[in-house]
């Protein structure tokens, strides 16, 4: 079982930067594919992207083109997501999510935090 604590959200202007960070409980953390994920209000949840435990790949979403990075350091047991340029656009709540299996299906998930852009 891993419990996953995102941090990190807040009010941003656009053109501005914001890292937000998923903290993970668990010995096995650094054993899980994870994967960030968003959600803005009236839409459906959005893949943004994702890091392989397997090989360090990381990938994304088109939509990211460059704008953000993921990282993680496993002796911190933390996932992070970079965001720079941002636009008003990007208002959503960010989610983390890990992927016990490794198989592309995401087995637990963090409460999300918010994240608001202004024009």
């Amino acid at each position: 079982q891993v419990q996953l604590v995102e941090s990190g959200g807040g009010l941003v202007q656009a053109g501005g930067s914001l890292r937000v960070a998923c903290a993970a409980s668990g010995r096995t953390f650094s054993s899980y594919d994870m994967g960030w994920f968003r959600q803005a209000p009236g839409k459906e949840r959005e893949f943004i992207g994702g890091i392989k435990w397997t090989t360090g790949r990381i990938y994304y979403a088109g939509f990211v083109k460059g704008r953000f990075t993921i990282s993680r350091d496993n002796a911190k047991n933390t996932v992070y997501l970079q965001m720079n340029s941002l636009k008003p656009e990007d208002t959503a709540v960010y989610y983390c999510a890990a992927d016990r299996d490794n198989d592309n299906v995401y087995d637990f998930w963090g409460q999300g935090t918010q994240v608001t852009v202004s024009s």
